[in-house]
């Protein structure tokens, strides 16, 4: 059982506090379609990466602004299917509000509306898409994450779902815990620990560090 001992958790967005993947494939293969774009093709690379990097990488004769704005005003129109991850507002809400922050490849405006609509607690630290330069799996987001909670890199754990968010979570030098969601267990190899949902993660506040288990 895998245990680590951190000053802060970081956590990515959508599958891993919110159960959006259903909502994220439906638009993405519609933005596809209408495109004349082969929908499997944006799918195998939409997860866990800014959007505007997927519209960049295969529709670079479009103008990715505006496809982007086009894409989220639809995204944030859609509430169907949305569901706060079982056990995540409780998990959120048990720990201190300067321990724990967002750090996701959505908009600002996206992550805020789809924490309100399925009751996560929105934190004091977010880092959004239109906040970094560099997108994961550079470590921009996540080092960004841990210097607006004042803690090194070093002392925060990250749990991502995706393989692009742990290869940004390593590059900046921080822990990772693979939730499968949106991958399986083994497509998450790369973290330190995996686990399938937040009933097998256990924290305990010991002074100001939190001890975090897997099961």
């Amino acid at each position: 059982m895998p245990t680590f001992l951190c000053s802060a958790i970081l956590f990515d967005l959508d599958g891993v506090l919110v159960d959006s993947t259903g909502a994220v494939d439906r638009h993405w293969r519609i933005w596809a379609r209408a495109r004349g774009i082969d929908e499997e093709k944006v799918i195998a690379i939409a997860h866990g990466v800014r959007a505007i990097e997927v519209i960049r990488a295969v529709t670079p004769h479009l103008d990715a602004e505006a496809e982007l704005r086009d894409l989220e005003r639809k995204e944030s129109e859609d509430h169907i299917s949305l569901t706060a991850m079982p056990g995540a507002i409780q998990l959120v809400s048990s720990l201190p509000v300067d321990s724990w922050g967002v750090v996701t490849s959505g908009s600002r405006h996206l992550a805020t509306d789809r924490l309100r609509v399925v009751g996560v607690p929105i934190p004091r630290v977010m880092i959004t898409a239109d906040e970094v330069e560099n997108g994961k799996p550079h470590p921009e987001p996540y080092l960004k994450g841990a210097k607006a909670l004042g803690v090194k890199p070093e002392e925060c754990l990250v749990i991502e779902d995706a393989p692009a968010g742990i290869r940004s979570a390593h590059a900046g030098g921080m822990k990772v815990i693979g939730f499968a969601s949106t991958y399986r267990s083994e497509q998450l190899a790369e973290a330190d620990a995996v686990i399938k949902n937040f009933v097998e993660l256990k924290v305990v506040r010991e002074g100001d560090s939190l001890r975090v288990s897997t099961s």
